[in-house]
């Protein structure tokens, strides 16, 4: 496979993996490169019969792909995946993600894929959403959602993907409670505990500008420079 990829997790769901994504998708942009993006599995669907996430992704992607590589399993009801494919008969197979991840790289220099919910999340009854970067060999992102109890999920999270033998190519930093206590103090335990890059820090409803301005000004760590 001809592109680099990098899976994005979460230390929760909700803690921001698809605005993360997102921006990194545009960093990257910014470098001048083909960026492809991949939500392989996506649960909930909107008024148009898409998932959000997935639309949000797809729209800030410079690789125009079909819905069915980026999105290769999504369900109607917004449940844990394993118990919507459960409930619409679908067993998901992580051949099917790979065959669709294989054709996205080819047509792109960096391949940007989400997973669903946190780390651990079921997949089928065999495996979790961590067998993805396993399958697909790639490193990892980490969102971490800042609230309180965010220093036990990054922890567990960061212990979960290095004993799987994956890389921890670094973390971002979402301000998801405006009311957090101590933010600074639990980013700087952050900084100290957690051995990888942080790649840039989200603010509580900041504009897209200055998310992206965070982001783009640290993704040198892990990323190529601009061209």
């Amino acid at each position: 496979m001809s592109a680099r990829g990098y899976f994005i997790t979460g230390t929760d769901t909700a803690a921001g993996k698809t605005h993360a994504a997102r921006l990194l998708v545009e960093a990257l942009k910014l470098r001048g490169l083909r960026v492809a993006v991949m939500k392989p599995v996506a649960a909930g669907i909107d008024a148009d019969g898409m998932n959000e996430d997935v639309r949000l992704l797809m729209s800030a992607s410079n690789v125009a792909a079909p819905l069915g590589l980026v999105n290769p399993y999504c369900f109607a009801p917004a449940i844990a995946p394993h118990l919507a494919a459960r409930l619409e008969g679908v067993s998901m197979q992580l051949e099917v993600i790979e065959q669709a991840y294989a054709q996205l790289a080819v047509q792109a220099d960096v391949v940007v894929v989400e997973g669903a919910g946190g780390f651990l999340v079921p997949f089928n009854d065999a495996c979790g959403m961590d067998a993805i970067p396993q399958h697909l060999g790639l490193p990892v992102i980490m969102v971490v959602g800042l609230r309180l109890g965010c220093l036990n999920h990054a922890l567990l999270t960061a212990e979960a993907i290095r004993a799987r033998g994956l890389i921890l190519a670094g973390w971002i930093a979402n301000r998801i409670d405006p009311h957090m206590a101590a933010t600074a103090d639990n980013l700087a335990s952050l900084r100290s505990i957690l051995h990888a890059p942080c790649l840039g820090e989200i603010p509580w409803q900041g504009d897209a500008a200055e998310d992206l301005g965070n982001i783009d000004s640290l993704l040198q760590q892990v990323f190529l420079p601009r061209k």
